[in-house]
């Protein structure tokens, strides 16, 4: 999975310089722009029960109306700040957006203080044995939960189709989403996600056969100069099972450029990288 190289390659990437640009940039970058004519929108905290327990997720949605649902899986790094401002914007684009603690058989979100990140190795030994339940299977139980809680929410339009996004370590979860799920996701996007194609009979990429969903892979720079094979497996597994796929290479980003509190974040690509998404949405949902 992506969250086990990451930390190294990501500072392998970036100069002195580099990593005091971004961290002098994080906090200007977090005040996220909201969209043209934006929805006035409520969020709260939500436990959701699965099979596995109780997950502490944030839920956020237009005040008023029926809408797409959207299921947001976060980074390594998980439920926080960032990506609760993240699905905020999302609902003001006019969707209602459940982002999920996917850690919470181990810990409640937020679990990181300010200034903690991955690249640290206590903070990497802290969190690695919290990834270690999250299998394919106990994976799956919790996309039949999530998308359950959203298809009961007064703000969803079940009429229209459901999307699913993630974020390195969550990447391979829309996937799976998407494949236990065709009957309502009809669109997912991956951002800089891990561990997408394996070796493995369960690996994400021989689920597409299951899917209905349309996709956007946007892949970091440098997650495809280590292993420039997958997006052309990715490519070739959508075309057989006569799905659209965008994939695409950022160039200029590394792993991690999308969340705004990153240190490797790049405002510029993923501004794009969101528009692409809205773009799917639009033409999926």
């Amino acid at each position: 999975m992506c969250d086990e190289h990451t930390a190294e390659d990501n500072e392998h990437y970036l100069s002195r310089r580099q990593f005091g640009a971004a961290a002098g940039a994080m906090s200007l970058a977090m005040m996220l722009p909201s969209p043209a004519n934006a929805a006035t929108v409520s969020g709260s905290n939500v436990s959701i029960k699965t099979p596995d327990g109780t997950a502490d997720c944030w839920f956020v949605a237009p005040t008023t109306g029926r809408h797409p649902a959207v299921l947001v899986w976060p980074d390594i790094m998980g439920l926080r700040p960032a990506f609760q401002q993240m699905g905020k914007r999302l609902a003001e684009s006019g969707y209602a957006v459940l982002v999920v603690n996917q850690f919470y058989r181990s810990t409640k979100a937020p679990f990181l203080k300010p200034g903690e990140s991955f690249d640290q190795p206590e903070i990497r030994a802290k969190i690695m044995p919290w990834r270690t339940p999250l299998t394919t299977e106990a994976t799956t139980r919790d996309a039949q939960a999530f998308t359950d809680f959203l298809d009961q929410q007064k703000s969803v339009d079940r009429q229209r189709g459901m999307a699913s996004t993630g974020y390195c370590m969550g990447g391979p979860m829309t996937m799976i989403t998407a494949a236990l799920r065709p009957d309502r996701i009809r669109a997912g996007a991956s951002f800089h996600g891990g561990g997408l194609v394996t070796d493995k009979p369960d690996s994400p990429h021989r689920m597409v056969p299951k899917m209905k969903a349309s996709y956007l892979f946007a892949i970091a720079e440098n997650d495809d100069a280590r292993a420039p094979d997958d997006k052309e497996q990715l490519r070739e597994v959508f075309k057989e099972a006569k799905l659209p796929a965008e994939i695409e290479v950022y160039a200029g980003t590394m792993h991690g450029w999308c969340p705004p509190d990153s240190k490797v974040y790049n405002a510029a690509q993923a501004d794009k990288a969101w528009g692409r998404m809205l773009a799917l949405f639009q033409k999926s949902l």
